[in-house]
């Protein structure tokens, strides 16, 4: 089943990981136990990911998030929502994210 991501909903990193800086990286290490090995390794966020990850904070709804960004990179807020929506759908699917919130 596919998991849904709501636009109205707020996300923030799941009490189940350990977030590391190692130079220009973001590493994401789960530490959920008895969940399948491909799930359980830890995640590397490219640049791209990074901005996104920083916005995901408990805080913003993610719809904010998506028109904030795209008007940042000047870019199609139909662009930015699919590249969030895809990247929240990974996290929240490897347990790395929660929704906390939904109005």
């Amino acid at each position: 089943m596919k998991i849904q991501v709501l636009m109205d909903a707020v996300y923030s990193a799941s009490d189940t990981i350990v977030v590391r800086q190692v130079e220009d990286l973001t590493i994401i290490i789960p530490l959920t136990p008895g969940i399948d090995d491909t799930e359980n390794k830890p995640y590397i966020l490219n640049a791209t990911g990074q901005i996104i990850w920083k916005q995901l904070n408990g805080r913003k709804k993610l719809n904010k998030i998506v028109t904030d960004l795209a008007a940042t990179f000047k870019m199609p807020v139909g662009v930015i929502k699919k590249d969030v929506t895809g990247f929240v759908r990974e996290l929240l699917n490897r347990k790395m994210l929660v929704k906390i919130a939904k109005t």
